[in-house]
């Protein structure tokens, strides 16, 4: 009898233990700016709130004045804290509409997976071993489109394309040509800085073959180029299209975070332009935040783009 109820006994401490793992964070920080504080339950005093850390309901998140700070919620659901002043995380948590959030949990659950990865101190090491390493630009004349070198799929409407220039370069002005896959010239355009934004939906870029070849070129030394590259439609679109409704259906477009947890979808689907994009459009939101411009940073980095030097 007595062993029957010491494994009774044991039974139930495994599941309450089971339970109370499974409960996880509430939120997890996906940027931070500011002075921030995060008092956790039961120490004595605040600490510095951190990118990457998880807050539970008993916590109290400090925000200082100017402060702008990105939570998402286990759900997967988003929430932004921008005024100053103590915030109890269990009424923050009262906030969040988690209903219908079944697909934005998956892919925060994708992002946040990411985010522990990084925190491993053998992250790099195994970027390099898994082929993510640097790529150097061919030759000192070239031009580096940041999009992968091979399946450069891109689904929606628009495309945000970065490139990196040869070390020293000091020219800023570039002339961007798109050609379809007739080498017909379909659109030119003159830009200043390391990025366009190309809206495939435009008369001129629609094509039925869904294929676009792009060429960056500094525009006084001609010879400065990225060379002919190729963006095109995913084969089958349709394998995409439930999830992005369903996605969409629970998490708007109108907030940084949100382009986040988008950027997140996309690049689990291997659609690395659309991830790169999403996150470009959070950046452009709120340029002050360098958590965005890490985010992406990190996506590179995974895809095997290009490894960025530490500073």
């Amino acid at each position: 009898m007595r062993k029957f109820v010491s494994i009774a006994i044991t039974v139930m401490l495994v599941f309450v233990a089971g339970v109370a793992n499974g409960q996880g964070y509430t939120f997890r920080v996906l940027a931070n700016n500011g002075q921030n504080q995060v008092k956790k339950e039961g120490a004595a005093a605040a600490v510095a709130l951190k990118t990457g850390s998880t807050l539970n309901d008993g916590d109290e998140l400090i925000a200082s004045q100017g402060a702008y700070i990105g939570l998402m919620h286990k759900s997967g659901k988003t929430l932004e804290v921008r005024t100053p002043g103590t915030k109890k995380v269990a009424e923050l948590a009262k906030m969040v509409n988690t209903k219908s959030a079944s697909v934005s949990s998956r892919y925060a659950k994708f992002l946040s997976n990411k985010m522990n990865e990084k925190e491993q101190p053998n992250y790099r090491a195994r970027l390099n071993a898994t082929g993510a390493v640097s790529r150097a630009l061919a030759g000192d004349e070239q031009i580096q489109v940041l999009i992968p070198s091979e399946d450069a799929s891109v689904l929606g409407d628009n495309a945000i394309l970065n490139w990196y220039t040869p070390e020293g370069m000091e020219e800023n002005t570039f002339v961007v040509t798109v050609k379809n896959i007739f080498d017909e010239e379909i659109m030119k355009q003159e830009v200043s800085g390391n990025n366009i934004e190309l809206d495939f939906t435009q008369e001129q870029m629609k094509n039925e073959e869904g294929l676009w070849i792009i060429n960056v070129r500094a525009k006084e030394n001609l010879d400065v180029s990225s060379g002919d590259i190729a963006i095109k439609r995913p084969e089958d679109p349709a394998q995409y299209a439930e999830g992005l409704s369903s996605l969409k259906a629970e998490v708007d477009e109108s907030s940084p975070l949100n382009k986040v947890i988008y950027a997140s979808f996309y690049e689990e689907n291997g659609l690395i332009v659309d991830a790169l994009t999403a996150i470009e459009e959070a950046i452009k939101m709120n340029p002050e935040v360098e958590d965005f411009k890490i985010i992406k940073k990190d996506i590179i980095e995974r895809n095997g783009i290009k490894v960025f030097e530490e500073e």
